[in-house]
């Protein structure tokens, strides 16, 4: 049995939908990070940063943080959506995810959601990186049915969560065709969908 820590965000979703597709039996654990539960002295024996999500695999013992990581772990362990062949390229989108489009993307929210008019430098700044985003992803997709190629694989369920966040961004999914069919096609999926209402609370994913 897998024993997720997480909370009600982009990163803690790529967890819940990966397990669901899986269709593997876990416990979610919920962190509190509007009460710093993440920093508890428990919390951080599993979680040397003090971040969401981890996993604990009862079936061997196993710990892991970072959502990449656990990832790869699931994929390689249920053989599922991180094929042996086509792991190079996977890799370098689930990498693209980790180090550029969750970290600026969330840096937008930062600025422009959670704290407008704060600071314009890096509302401008985070704006245009995220829309820059939105079109390099949207090019890829355009000669690609998903990121790493034609099967959906990890990469996009790494990144998938981050563009269900777009009524945020205020940048309009909808001008951008190659990434609204992606979005669309990953949405319908009945595996994303429940993973999407990661605390059952009848979250609904939100329309290009």
């Amino acid at each position: 049995m897998i024993e997720l820590f997480a909370a009600d965000t982009p990163n803690g979703k790529k967890i819940t939908i990966m397990l669901e597709e899986l269709k593997c039996d876990y416990k979610l654990s919920k962190i509190d990070l509007s009460k710093d539960e993440q920093f508890s002295a428990d919390f951080k024996k599993i979680s040397p940063f003090s971040k969401i999500p981890v996993i604990i695999d009862h079936d061997n013992k196993q710990s892991l943080f970072e959502s990449g990581a656990i990832l790869i772990y699931l994929g390689e362990k249920f053989n599922k959506f991180y094929e042996p062949k086509e792991r190079t390229i996977i890799n370098q989108w689930l990498m693209a995810q980790m180090g550029t489009i969750g970290p600026m993307i969330g840096q937008h929210h930062q600025f422009h959601h959670y704290n407008p008019g704060k600071s314009e430098f890096g509302e401008e700044r985070y704006f245009k990186i995220t829309k820059r985003i939105y079109g390099e992803l949207d090019l890829r997709l355009a000669s690609s049915k998903f990121l790493a190629g034609n099967n959906y694989t990890i990469a996009d369920i790494a990144t998938w969560p981050w563009l269900a966040r777009h009524e945020w961004h205020d940048i309009g999914l909808k001008n951008y065709k190659n990434l609204t069919r992606w979005y669309t096609d990953i949405a319908s999926r009945d595996a994303v969908i429940k993973g999407y209402d990661l605390l059952k609370n009848g979250a609904e994913i939100p329309k290009p």
